[in-house]
């Protein structure tokens, strides 16, 4: 689902009423666990947490006036979708989530590349959310992120 909103809590209460706990806790979690340097705000319709231009001013190679994008999270028909791009682009971050998510939630892992899909709101493993928005720095982003786009001019 698409939500026009210009806010995080805009947002939240633009989404079903029976999502605003899960989706407010998970503004939370995220929140007090990201290293700092991460600002929230809005990005491609969803609550996201970025590098701001004041640390990275190249921005975000697909459109440069965007800031940098890390971790973001939507409402959607039948989930709430956490997309973290550290899961994306470190295979070793990947294979922590993947293999510590047992540990915090009965529920199989429904996740593509970047995506983690929660469809039970009630069931959403905060403490591994939190563990995961520790896991890398403003500065440990840029790194990975700017390593990923030299790799990929040099393929061309």
């Amino acid at each position: 689902m698409k939500y026009d909103a210009t806010s995080p809590e805009n947002y939240i209460n633009k989404t079903p009423e029976e999502r605003h706990e899960a989706l407010q806790k998970l503004r939370e979690t995220i929140k007090n666990h990201l290293p700092k340097g991460f600002q929230e705000g809005m990005q491609y319709n969803m609550i996201s947490y970025y590098i701001p231009h004041s640390l990275y001013p190249d921005g975000y190679h697909c459109n440069p006036k965007e800031p940098l994008p890390f971790i973001s999270f939507a409402s959607q028909k039948n989930s709430i979708n956490l997309y973290h791009m550290g899961i994306y682009a470190k295979p070793e971050l990947y294979s922590w989530f993947v293999s510590e998510y047992p540990k915090h939630c009965s529920l199989k892992l429904d996740m593509g590349k970047s995506c983690i899909r929660f469809k039970n709101v009630n069931k959403i493993p905060f403490s591994l959310i939190a563990m995961l928005c520790k896991k890398m720095t403003p500065q440990d982003w840029i790194d990975c992120y700017e390593k990923i786009i030299k790799n990929k001019k040099d393929e061309h």
